[in-house]
């Protein structure tokens, strides 16, 4: 029940620092941080971490799990095995599943699944409107007393302004998180990839990427009308930056989040019309890329996440067009950030807080922190260590990933859930 982690670098996103430390736990509860020189505390089992790094697990908010009503996609088990594996401790996973969590009675099954399967904390989102539908409003306050974190239709807008603004405003009354995809629907509808030269080349539908300022403009009116906690899933453009610098700077509860396929990849990645990169939003252009990997830098987007999609074969190997939005990400999202780490876009302290600190913050989650008190969810990673990404090895049932193939940087080598190893690496 007490273990002393040794032979580490102590990844404190917090402080902002990365130091060679010990860190000691008792009932799966950071109780010291100590010197690196203590390598034995009376009545501890030491763990020599070889001195990889040792970091607050991953919160990852976003993740789909395909229960109930596409097991065949995901399951919790074999989520939670994947997020493991990538050193994602916990899990906010997305109601966009078949039926809608958009009830008390949903979102108990899916909870009580997740005990039973997960390895790793499950947190769950709920619906904003029923079925996501736009039309009406869920019973916010009863789905807050069943245990739901946030609200969000996910990437269906809600596009009857007051619907969405009663919402947030009955959001507001109890202290709610609402979660958006900002996107103007009618010009993103039907649309495959980014406006552009490149685009019409391909002879593909475009959107272009004023459709999310336009979406993300509105929901900032909306919430200064509402004063509602509000967080946007994804912004990936430079054109909604400043809008959001605006809010932020105008006092809204208003933060960001971003996921990584769009920091990592851009809209040529899509050259032969490889549908493993078809996401929604699509990729964008690198200037785009760019800027948003600045905003992170800077803080003005405050998370980074997987967005995790899975899709079967059947719904990918399709033309570009009709084939299916998504990734997954669960595996692939710590090794994919750590190319902005070295890219020396950023450095680990604050990729840490993008990935871990803030969404924990965000949705008022004991973890994201290495200090006395705070759960040990930990993960444990060689961040130099190379190797080439066979998706035939991922752990979730689906593995559609753009990544296959690709020479990537950053292993995990253990993860932690309460004090206890939920993944080592062979």
């Amino acid at each position: 029940m007490t273990h002393l982690f040794t032979n580490l670098r102590l990844l404190d996103p917090e402080a902002g620092t990365l130091e060679p430390a010990a860190v000691l736990v008792r009932y799966g509860v950071i109780a010291e941080v100590l010197n690196h020189g203590v390598t034995a505390v009376d009545g501890a089992e030491v763990i020599d971490c070889g001195g990889h790094v040792l970091a607050p697990g991953i919160v990852d908010i976003g993740v789909k799990v395909c229960e109930p009503g596409e097991r065949h996609k995901e399951s919790y088990r074999s989520a939670g095995l994947a997020a493991a594996a990538g050193g994602v401790t916990t899990m906010v996973t997305r109601p966009d599943t078949d039926p809608a969590i958009d009830s008390p009675e949903t979102l108990e099954f899916v909870t009580r699944r997740a005990n039973e399967a997960a390895p790793v904390n499950v947190v769950p989102m709920a619906a904003l409107t029923k079925g996501r539908e736009g039309r009406e409003m869920t019973e916010i306050g009863f789905l807050m007393d069943a245990g739901a974190a946030a609200f969000t239709d996910c990437d269906r807008v809600v596009t009857d302004t007051k619907v969405f603004s009663r919402a947030l405003t009955y959001a507001r009354s109890l202290g709610a998180l609402v979660i958006a995809h900002p996107q103007d629907p009618g010009l993103s509808k039907g649309a495959a990839v980014t406006s552009g030269k490149f685009a019409s080349l391909r002879g593909l539908p475009a959107v272009s990427p004023m459709a999310e300022r336009m979406g993300l403009d509105r929901d900032i009116a909306l919430i200064e009308m509402t004063g509602a906690r509000y967080h946007a899933d994804q912004i990936t453009t430079a054109r909604a930056l400043p809008a959001l610098e605006r809010a932020k700077r105008n006092g809204l509860d208003i933060t960001a989040g971003v996921g990584i396929h769009h920091l990592t990849l851009n809209a040529l990645d899509v050259a032969d019309y490889r549908t493993f990169f078809k996401v929604k939003p699509p990729l964008r252009d690198e200037e785009d890329r760019i800027a948003v990997v600045e905003a992170v830098a800077s803080g003005l987007i405050d998370i980074i996440c997987s967005m995790h999609t899975p899709q079967d074969e059947e719904s990918k190997r399709l033309p570009f067009e009709e084939a299916a939005s998504g990734a997954v990400g669960l595996e692939t999202l710590l090794p994919a950030a750590l190319r902005l780490v070295h890219a020396e876009m950023m450095d680990l302290p604050t990729l840490w807080r993008a990935l871990s600190l803030n969404p924990a913050k965000r949705l008022g989650l004991p973890g994201g922190r290495i200090a006395v008190g705070a759960p040990a969810d930990m993960v444990l990673f060689n961040p130099d260590a190379p190797f080439v990404l066979d998706r035939a090895t991922l752990r979730s049932k689906s593995r559609n990933t753009p990544f296959d193939g690709m020479r990537m940087q950053g292993k995990v080598m253990a993860t932690y859930v309460a004090g206890s190893c939920v993944y080592e690496a062979n």
